[in-house]
C-alpha cells in the first residue's frame, strides 16, 4: 500500500446543503469547503479533505431529485488555498506522491465531468489547488474582496491538479504563462478579484456583503438562460510566442535552475492540445509525473522549509524579549533627507499613521524629501490605494525641519546619513540632546558598529540598530541590531514598531555588517577576486547561474552601486583582514564612476578593459565552488561568534533581504546539498530531513 497519511492534517471537510432559488425549478447543491478554523487557518486539501469531497459528490449524485447544479465555496474570507503542504513529509516515494496526485486529479474532474453545470462561488482567497479546483467547474463568480493565484512555481513545485491545463484554455495561454509562471516568481504575486474577473477567470464579480445571494440568483440566471456568459475565444496561434516569453522569465529569473519552473513550462505548452477528453486526461497525466518527481526532490524540502521559515519564524522572531516590555511609538523623527531617509518616512507615516519629521543640514535637502514623499503618497492615491481624506491626513503628517528640537516629542529616532561614524556620533549627540529619556535612538547603518555609535552617549542603552534593506518598500526583511548595551525596553519597541511596519524582523548581534550584507560581500568578493587572477568577466558572471539566483554577481554590484559595496567592503577588510578583500577593480570603477562593469549588456566597458588580466583565470565551477565555500565558512563563523540565534536565522535574512530562491532554503539547504558544509566546515548545517529527503 503506497498512501501517505498526513497525520496532521487539519481536514477540510465537504458539507452539502440544497437549496431553492427564486425562479429556478430545480435545487441547486450547495458544497462548503471548511476545516473548523476562521481565516487565520485557511482550508486545505490533504488525503481526508479529498475523501471528503469525494463522498460530497457521491452524496450528491444519489440525491432525490437529482439537483439542477452544483456549486462550491468556502468558509468567510477563503474558498481554499490547495494542497496541505504540512504533509509533504510523509510522502517518502514516487508512488506515494502520484497516488495523491492522482487523486487530487480524479475527485476534482468529478466537477468537470458532472452531468449537471457546476459552479465555483469564489467568496475568498483561492490559491494553488483550490484555484484549480474552480477551474473545474463550468462557471466562476468571484468577490471584489478576494484573490487567487498559483504560487507552485514560487515553492519549486508545478501546479498539478489541473491548473496547467485548463487556465490558458480558459483565458488565453499568454495569461497563464503571467499568471503560472511571472506572478509565481515576481515573490508569489496574487490577481485580485476584479483583476481575474477581467481576465476571464471569473464569469461574473459580486461585492462580499451579499455575494453568496447573488452568485446564487446569477448561478439560477445562467440555468434558466436568462444570463449569457460569453468568454473570449483562445488563441491557438499565440501559444509558441507564449511558452518563449515564459522560457525567457524562467530563464532571467532563476537562471533555469528551478526544476518547477522548468516543468511548468512544458505543461503549459503541453496544454495546446486543448481539455477535451484524451487531450485533458494526457495533459493531467503531464501533472502526475511533475509532482511525482517534484514532490520527492530535496530542492522541494528545501523550499517547505524556507516557507515555514517565513511564515512561521518570521512571526515569532527567535530572541525578541516580551513584547509587553515595548513602548509606544506617536511620533518619529528621520535624520536626514535623502533617498533612503525618504523611503524610511514614507513607510512610518504609512503604516503608523503618526507625526514623521524630517531633518537635513539645509533646507533645500528638507524640502525635496518632504516633496518625495508627499509625491509618492499622490501616487499612491492616484492608483486607488488611498483615499482622499487618507491622502490629506498623511500628507499632514509629514514635515521637515532644519533644527532637531523639532525631536524633542519624538518617541523614536532614526538615522540615516552618511555612513561615516564620526557624524553618526555627532548626529546622535546633537539628538539626545533634545529628545525625552525615553526616546529610542535607531540607525540604519548598513556595516559600522552600534556600539561604537553609542559609546559617548548618556544613554547607550537606548541605541539599536534597524537595518532595513534598499527598495525600503519592497525588501520584507529588518535587521534588528542589539548593540553591546541595547536594553530590553529598546529592543522590544524595535520589535513592535518592527511588526507595525509589516516587516519581518531577524535579531543578530552587532558584527561587521550583521548578516545579509557580510554574506553578500564575501560572496561578492571571491567573485571579483576570481576576475582579477584572470577569469574572463563573462565566465565568473555564469558561475552561479546553477543556484538561480535572483541577480547575477555584477547585476548585485550594479543595485548596490559599486560605492557602496567599495565601503562595505573596507569595512569587512578592516574586520577580517584574512577573509575580506578589496578588489582593485572595484576600486577602478568607483574613480571613474563607473555603475556597471558593462557599457552595453554583455560588453565589458573599454574603460575598465584589463580587470581580468590576471595569468591563472577559473572555470564557472571553480568560480561556483569558491564562492559557495566562502559562504559556508562565513556563516559558520557566525554562527560560532553569536551573530544569530540559529542558521534559520541566517537562511531568513537571506531570503527576506536578499531575495534568494526557496528552492535553494535560502543558502544552508543547499550547501548541505552539495556537499559544500562538510567540506568546508565538517558539519551539515540542518539534520538530514529537515530541508531534504531523509536519509
Amino acid at each position: 500500500m503506497t498512501t501517505a497519511v498526513f497525520e496532521d492534517e487539519v481536514v477540510t471537510t465537504a458539507r452539502v446543503r440544497y437549496l431553492r432559488v427564486p425562479g429556478l425549478a430545480g435545487e441547486i447543491a450547495l458544497i462548503t469547503l471548511d476545516n473548523g478554523h476562521d481565516h487565520t487557518r485557511p482550508s486545505t486539501f490533504g488525503p481526508a479533505g479529498l475523501a471528503s469531497l469525494d463522498a460530497a459528490l457521491d452524496a450528491i449524485e444519489a440525491h432525490t431529485p437529482a439537483p439542477a447544479a452544483i456549486a462550491v465555496t468556502g468558509k468567510p474570507f477563503v474558498f481554499a488555498v490547495g494542497a496541505d503542504l504540512s504533509g509533504v513529509p510523509a510522502i517518502t516515494s514516487a508512488a506515494q506522491a502520484r497516488e495523491i496526485a492522482e487523486t487530487g486529479h480524479r475527485v476534482f474532474r468529478r466537477l468537470k465531468d458532472a452531468g449537471v453545470p457546476t459552479f465555483a462561488f469564489v467568496n475568498g482567497a483561492a490559491l494553488g489547488g483550490g484555484l484549480e479546483l474552480a477551474l473545474h467547474c463550468s462557471y466562476r463568480t468571484i468577490a471584489s474582496t478576494a484573490v487567487v493565484g498559483l504560487p507552485e512555481v514560487f515553492l519549486g513545485l508545478v501546479p498539478g491538479w489541473g491548473g496547467t491545463q485548463l487556465l490558458p484554455n480558459l483565458v488565453g495561454v499568454d495569461a497563464a504563462v503571467t499568471v503560472v509562471v511571472e506572478n509565481a516568481l515576481a515573490q508569489n504575486r496574487m490577481t485580485p478579484g476584479p483583476r481575474a474577473a477581467k481576465l476571464g477567470i471569473a464569469d461574473a464579480l459580486f461585492e462580499p456583503a451579499d455575494f453568496l445571494e447573488r452568485s446564487l440568483e446569477w448561478a439560477a440566471g445562467v440555468l434558466t438562460g436568462d444570463v449569457t456568459v460569453t468568454r473570449r475565444p483562445v488563441d491557438r496561434g499565440a501559444w509558441d510566442d507564449a511558452i518563449a516569453r515564459a522560457r525567457g522569465i524562467v530563464a532571467a529569473r532563476t537562471r533555469n535552475a528551478s526544476p518547477g519552473a522548468l516543468r511548468a513550462v512544458e505543461l503549459l505548452d503541453l496544454a495546446r492540445a486543448g481539455v477535451d477528453g484524451a487531450a485533458f486526461t494526457a495533459g493531467t497525466a503531464a501533472e502526475d509525473a511533475a509532482l511525482a518527481d517534484l514532490l520527492t526532490s530535496d530542492e522541494l524540502r528545501a523550499s517547505l522549509y524556507a516557507f515555514d521559515l517565513v511564515n512561521k519564524r518570521a512571526k515569532r522572531p527567535a530572541g525578541a524579549p516580551d513584547k509587553g516590555l515595548s513602548r509606544k511609538v506617536g511620533k518619529v523623527g528621520v535624520v536626514g533627507a535623502g533617498l533612503m531617509a525618504s523611503q524610511l518616512a514614507l513607510l512610518f507615516v504609512r503604516r503608523l499613521e503618526v507625526p514623521v519629521v524630517l531633518t537635513d543640514v539645509d533646507q533645500t535637502r528638507v524640502d525635496r524629501g518632504v516633496g518625495w514623499v508627499h509625491g509618492e503618497l499622490e501616487q499612491l492615491a492616484a492608483r486607488g490605494r488611498l483615499s482622499p481624506d487618507r491622502l490629506t491626513r498623511l500628507r499632514g503628517l509629514v514635515t521637515g525641519a532644519l533644527d532637531k528640537a523639532a525631536f524633542a516629542d519624538a518617541d523614536l529616532v532614526i538615522e540615516a546619513v552618511f555612513e561615516e561614524m564620526s557624524v553618526k556620533q555627532q548626529v546622535f549627540a546633537e539628538v539626545e540632546a533634545v529628545v525625552s529619556p525615553e526616546c529610542v535612538l535607531a540607525t540604519n547603518t548598513s556595516a559600522l558598529s552600534v556600539t561604537e555609535m553609542a559609546a559617548k552617549l548618556a544613554h547607550p542603552e537606548r541605541v539599536v540598530g534597524l537595518h532595513f534593506f534598499n527598495p525600503v518598500a519592497v525588501l520584507p526583511l529588518v535587521e534588528v541590531v542589539r548593540a553591546e548595551r541595547t536594553d530590553d525596553a529598546t529592543l522590544a519597541t524595535a520589535f513592535a514598531v518592527g511588526r507595525q511596519l509589516k516587516k519581518s524582523c531577524v535579531l543578530v548581534a552587532d558584527a561587521p555588517a550583521f548578516v545579509v550584507n557580510r554574506l553578500l560581500t564575501r560572496f561578492l568578493g571571491e567573485v571579483t577576486a576570481a576576475v582579477e587572477q584572470g577569469t574572463p568577466v563573462a565566465v565568473a558572471e555564469r558561475a552561479l547561474d546553477p543556484l538561480g539566483l535572483p541577480m547575477t554577481p555584477f547585476e548585485l554590484l550594479t543595485l548596490v552601486g559599486p560605492p557602496v559595496a567599495l565601503h562595505v567592503a573596507e569595512r569587512m577588510h578592516e574586520a577580517f583582514p584574512d577573509r575580506f578583500t578589496v578588489g582593485e577593480g572595484l576600486r577602478r570603477m568607483v574613480e571613474l564612476g563607473k555603475t556597471s562593469v558593462y557599457s552595453e549588456p554583455g560588453v565589458v566597458d573599454p574603460d575598465l578593459a584589463g580587470i581580468d588580466a590576471g595569468d591563472s583565470p577559473l572555470t564557472e565551477e571553480q568560480v561556483r565552488e569558491r564562492a559557495t565555500g566562502a559562504l559556508a565558512q562565513e556563516i559558520r563563523l557566525m554562527l560560532d561568534e553569536g551573530v544569530v540565534q540559529a542558521v534559520q536565522d541566517v537562511d531568513l535574512c537571506m531570503l527576506l533581504g536578499a531575495g534568494w530562491p526557496f528552492w535553494l532554503g535560502g543558502i544552508s539547504a543547499y550547501l548541505d546539498r552539495t556537499g559544500t558544509s562538510e567540506r568546508v566546515t565538517g558539519a551539515r548545517f540542518l539534520p538530514r530531513g529537515v530541508a531534504s529527503l531523509p536519509a
